[in-house]
């Protein structure tokens, strides 16, 4: 499956518009694993479904015209970022219109929203990935990586070009980094 991913990749790089479309059939039950992940700890009630998410991914991923496809673990964590800034985006929004802010609603289709289940938390948590990444940017990319995009040790390190000894320190320290900060929000 990976390297069938990886020659849909390279395909759909060189212009073959109907590879993304067979490699999002090959890759579709992992989106949507992962899409389940994010909003498994959202709010009851939350009007984002998995398939919303891994539909609303879909369409940033057509987008992707200038990312130099390198394999499928390369493709996830793209996808996992992209998920991410989606719930981000929607929850800022919601918090936004909670306070009584000036934005107007705006279809998922039209925006990079995404909605989590306790909007504070992960607009908090996406604030502090954001402060790592400007202090140490391959720890902040562990964390994306695994909490977010569900990959492996040995996956992130191939996707990152480093040890699985180094994910793991990485992930060790960007945990205590993240929870010091957490604490402090």
């Amino acid at each position: 499956m990976a390297a069938d991913a990886t020659a849909l990749l390279l395909a759909w790089r060189q212009g073959d518009e109907a590879a993304l479309d067979k490699l999002i059939v090959l890759v579709y039950q992992e989106l949507r694993r992962m899409a389940h992940r994010y909003l498994a700890g959202q709010r009851p009630g939350h009007t984002l479904q998995t398939t919303a998410l891994v539909h609303e991914t879909y369409l940033r991923l057509v987008d992707c015209r200038q990312v130099r496809w390198q394999d499928r673990s390369h493709f996830l964590a793209v996808t996992a970022k992209l998920m991410r800034r989606i719930l981000v985006d929607y929850a800022r929004l919601r918090n936004a219109n909670k306070r009584g802010g000036a934005a107007h609603p705006v279809s998922l289709d039209e925006s990079f929203d995404f909605a989590p289940p306790r909007s504070p938390d992960l607009v908090a948590l996406d604030d502090s990935l954001e402060a790592l990444a400007a202090i140490d940017p391959r720890k902040s990319k562990v964390v994306e990586l695994k909490f977010f995009g569900g990959l492996e040790t040995g996956e992130i390190a191939e996707v990152l070009a480093v040890s699985q000894q180094t994910v793991l320190r990485d992930w060790k320290m960007a945990k205590v980094w993240l929870l010091r900060e957490l604490s402090r929000a």
